[in-house]
């Protein structure tokens, strides 16, 4: 865990407390022991976890800086991740975790209940329901989700929960920039601009990864996000 504090502090400039410290050596214990009975991530090692979950998870800070989000929703989130890592981070911060497959929401929802995290929501759901629902529906002032669709489908799914002002962050390994110039008419319809590529290096992975930062510049035309399925059968 040392070499994880210090990472942290040298890539992210992120100051660890104890306190968060013993949360993320709760979620790294747990992950490990659920992930023997319902694989719900294909890192089984402490080591990979800390650089591929938690590193990975503090990198959105190059998108926000000094400004984190007061509202995130986490779409795809998995066993958590970016969300549950931030809202470590960010006690104050209102967090709503999306996803669909039962399991992985009620790894996180063990999480939230153990670490005893406030103002958290976990929705088991598609992202396309939770988009056309008041109350999250251009509601948040950032979105994010990693590794969950290529970024013409992605920015249906997020895009429609941000309010204008605000924006979404697509963590993306090599072909972020290509999915970028592929993703430019789908963000003309969504009310969407791209603000920048930011490149992320992580301690021994090879692998280039990408944050995609988009504004929200304009209100979503009421018919997006299209019905469940539907965005990735046919792309915008």
């Amino acid at each position: 865990m040392d070499q994880l504090v210090s990472e942290a502090r040298r890539l992210f400039g992120i100051h660890l407390t104890g306190r968060q410290m013993v949360a993320l050596m709760t979620y790294e214990r747990d992950l490990l022991a659920w992930n023997e009975k319902f694989n719900l991530s294909a890192i089984r090692d402490a080591e990979g976890i800390r650089t591929k979950h938690f590193l990975d998870s503090f990198s959105c800070i190059l998108a926000w800086k000094e400004k984190p989000p007061r509202r995130l929703i986490d779409i795809g989130t998995g066993a958590g991740f970016p969300g549950i890592t931030l809202k470590i981070l960010y006690p104050s911060m209102r967090l709503t975790l999306v996803e669909s497959v039962g399991k992985k929401a009620n790894f996180c929802r063990h999480l939230v209940e153990t670490l005893k995290l406030e103002s958290v929501e976990v929705i088991t759901a598609r992202a396309e329901e939770v988009g056309r629902m008041p109350g999250h529906r251009e509601g948040y002032d950032w979105a994010v989700a990693r590794a969950v669709a290529n970024l013409p489908v992605l920015v249906e799914y997020l895009l429609p929960l941000v309010q204008v002002g605000g924006a979404m962050l697509a963590q993306k390994g090599q072909s972020g920039p290509a999915e970028t110039h592929k993703a430019e008419k789908a963000l003309k319809i969504l009310g969407g601009s791209i603000r920048q590529l930011i490149p992320v290096i992580l301690p021994g992975v090879a692998d280039e990864r990408f944050l995609v930062v988009v504004d929200k510049v304009a209100a979503t035309p009421a018919q997006y996000p299209r019905k469940s399925g539907i965005p990735a059968k046919k792309p915008l």
